[in-house]
């Protein structure tokens, strides 16, 4: 794993995070399929949402770019390039490369749009004639993940705009008759605390996933917690030392993944009983179906396999879901029970949940 130990910037091992199984599984699919859309993390303060984002971002092996860009472009991949870097490309000329850590952008609360979306220097515009860019944080985040701490209390239209970002995989700036866009695909994370209010459901459909984390009660779990944390903040080094090698380990899983993914299958039948219980579920438009098909391929080539099994939509179907079942603004987003019960009856598992929730020995009559 590059760079080694000693010379990296010191950031919480991904690996040594304990708990919060949830949140790390979304982020691990997000990142081995960045069309899955996104994740939306909502839980309780101070369970290391930000720390494992963090560390997540410093996990992944680094990226190739084409050198001074401001726009992260790939030297090898069209979509992911500037107009400037593509019109390079097409004239011959060779273009000068270089490694960097994947960006990890952290959103401000108090961002304008122009900080954002970048802005356009209209006076150099029409005195030089040339089309002034100052790139914003969608430039700086292309391939890359973006951080928005207390999404929820972000402007409703700021976080629009992240969005369409973050679906089509392009930012475009407009002033005064100029127009100039560029790349823009990173892995949108956002968080909150449901006690500061919940995004507006039109918004929350457009987050691939949600995941919802809770505060660890079990007090053996909260010492070895606080206990790790400590041995972090007093031998950072000797710490990154120990999980090195869980690091690289995990690293090596998320690429092998990668290379895995476009030869995933999903078998048809299956692909009908997700759509089923997306419509059981009277979830609107399609995204769930979409967005669960993607995640359980996901997962299939984290695990290394090239078949989805439902045991793989089992994993994946709630945190797909659970956020897109709330019709009233007012209402509190499913903690994954309707999911889970809509799952077992179109997969035909009831008979073995239910005789798992009563008990050793006892089973239970479903009553239709």
């Amino acid at each position: 794993m590059s760079p080694t130990p000693l010379a990296r910037r010191v950031v919480f091992p991904f690996t040594a995070i304990v708990g919060q199984e949830e949140m790390k599984l979304a982020l691990l699919l997000n990142v081995i399929d960045p069309k899955i859309g996104g994740v939306m993390i909502m839980g309780d303060r101070g369970t290391g949402k930000s720390t494992t984002i963090r560390a997540l971002a410093d996990l992944l092996p680094e990226i190739t770019v084409v050198a001074d860009d401001p726009f992260n472009s790939d030297p090898k991949d069209p979509d992911l390039m500037s107009d400037a870097i593509r019109s390079q490309l097409e004239q011959q000329v060779e273009l000068a490369v270089a490694q960097k850590k994947v960006p990890m952008v952290d959103l401000p609360l108090g961002a304008t749009e122009d900080r954002v979306c970048g802005t356009i220097d209209i006076e150099k515009a029409l005195s030089e004639g040339v089309k002034a860019f100052e790139p914003g944080l969608l430039a700086k985040a292309n391939r890359g993940i973006l951080y928005v701490d207390e999404v929820n209390l972000l402007d409703d239209h700021l976080v629009d705009v992240l969005l369409d970002s973050a679906a089509s995989g392009w930012n475009t700036v407009e002033r005064e008759g100029i127009s100039i866009r560029h790349p823009a695909r990173f892995v949108l994370v956002g968080s909150g605390n449901p006690e500061e209010g919940e995004l507006r459901p039109q918004l929350l459909d457009r987050f691939g996933m949600h995941a919802e984390i809770r505060t660890v009660k079990e007090p053996a779990l909260r010492v070895q917690i606080v206990e790790q944390r400590t041995e972090f903040d007093q031998k950072p080094q000797e710490f990154l030392v120990t999980y090195e090698p869980q690091q690289v380990t995990l690293q090596q899983q998320i690429v092998s993944a990668q290379q895995l993914l476009p030869s995933v299958n999903l078998d048809y039948d299956l692909r009908v009983k997700i759509s089923q219980v997306c419509s059981e579920l009277d979830v609107d438009g399609l995204r769930g179906d979409i967005v669960t098909n993607r995640a359980a391929k996901a997962l299939a080539a984290y695990e290394g396999r090239t078949e989805v099994t439902i045991d793989d939509i089992r994993k994946v179907m709630t945190l797909c879901l659970r956020h897109r079942l709330r019709k009233d603004p007012l209402e509190s987003i499913d903690s994954g029970y309707k999911v889970e019960k809509s799952f077992n009856r179109v997969f035909g598992l009831e008979s073995t949940t239910d005789s798992q929730t009563n008990g050793v020995g006892q089973t239970k009559t479903n009553v239709r």
